[in-house]
């Protein structure tokens, strides 16, 4: 069953919203899921506990307020969805984490199974070097 771009758009408006939960909800638990670089969050991560620790949770410590994430663009093509995102956070120190993101998604079943995710490498460095946490 082909991925949905109006169902796709309905998981990432959790992320928009706040709603980690709501999105994460649609991510399955032994999801591989790769964040490309060579950064703090970089890394393979083999399952959604470990990718929320690796990430999530460690953003939550520098970012007040979380990552605010807003989608900019949605590809969508048989079982792959291709999402733009930017963040328009604010680390503890004042910094602006005006990231952009680009996520290749990989659906099963209507539940997100890998995920490549690509970001701005030094903006992240710069974020934790300011925050250490």
């Amino acid at each position: 069953m082909a991925a949905d771009a109006g169902f796709v758009r309905k998981i990432f408006a959790g992320l928009e919203n706040g709603d980690g939960a709501g999105f994460f909800a649609q991510v399955a638990d032994d999801v591989d899921w790769t964040v490309m670089g060579t950064h703090p969050l970089a890394g393979h991560y083999k399952s959604k506990a470990d990718f929320v620790a690796g990430t999530f949770a460690k953003l939550g410590k520098v970012l007040p307020n979380g990552a605010q994430l807003h989608v900019d663009n949605l590809i969508v093509q048989d079982d792959v969805a291709i999402v733009e995102l930017h963040s328009e956070a604010t680390a503890k120190n004042g910094f602006r984490f005006d990231n952009h993101y680009c996520w290749v998604c990989y659906f099963r079943n209507d539940t997100i199974v890998r995920v490549r995710a690509y970001l701005d490498s030094v903006m992240v460095a710069r974020l934790f070097a300011e925050n250490p946490i």
